[in-house]
C-alpha cells in the first residue's frame, strides 16, 4: 500500500523513516526561519505536506520525538494528533516548550513523528444494558495497588 503524500510548500521535506524499523516517519517543519520557543510556550509549526490515507479504516497519528521530548522538552500540545482518513489539508504540530530553557526550531529540522495504524470506524449503537464482567464499574486502580 501507498501513502499518498503532496507538498503544499515547495521547500516540505517528504516525511522519512530514520531506519527500516522505525514505527514513524519523521515530519521536519516548514518554516523560512528559525523559531525560539521560550519555556512555556506554544506554537503551530506547518510541515508543508498534506496526505491521502488510502483507507477509512486507517488513521494517521502524529506523536512527539522522544529525542526532543527528553533532551530538549519539545512535546506536543495535545499529546498526539489525529488525522482523519478524509483530511486533504496541511499537517501542522502544535508543539510546547515544558522546560524554562528556549528551544530554537530550525527550519526542515525533525519535530513529530507520524504513524499510520488501523482504525475500527464502527457505528455507534444506544443500548439499555451492557454485558457484565469480572472488573464491572471499576475504574481508577481497580485492577491492582500499584
Amino acid at each position: 500500500m501507498e501513502l499518498k503524500i503532496k507538498k503544499v510548500n515547495e521547500n516540505a521535506k517528504i516525511p522519512f523513516r530514520a531506519t527500516k524499523g522505525s514505527a514513524g516517519m519523521d515530519l521536519c517543519a516548514c518554516i523560512d526561519s528559525p523559531l525560539t520557543l521560550k519555556g512555556g510556550e506554544t506554537a503551530v509549526v506547518p510541515t508543508g505536506i498534506a496526505i491521502a490515507l488510502p483507507s477509512d479504516e486507517m488513521g494517521a497519528f502524529v506523536f512527539a520525538r522522544s529525542g526532543l521530548a527528553i533532551k530538549h522538552g519539545i512535546g506536543l500540545l495535545n499529546s498526539v494528533g489525529v488525522i482523519d482518513s478524509d483530511y486533504r489539508g496541511e499537517i501542522k504540530v502544535g508543539v510546547i516548550n515544558q522546560i524554562s530553557e528556549p528551544y530554537t526550531i530550525e527550519p526542515g529540522e525533525r519535530i513529530a513523528q507520524l504513524v499510520i495504524m488501523p482504525v475500527c470506524p464502527l457505528d455507534p449503537v444506544e443500548v439499555e444494558n451492557l454485558d457484565d464482567t469480572a472488573r464491572g464499574e471499576g475504574g481508577f486502580g481497580s485492577t491492582g495497588t500499584k
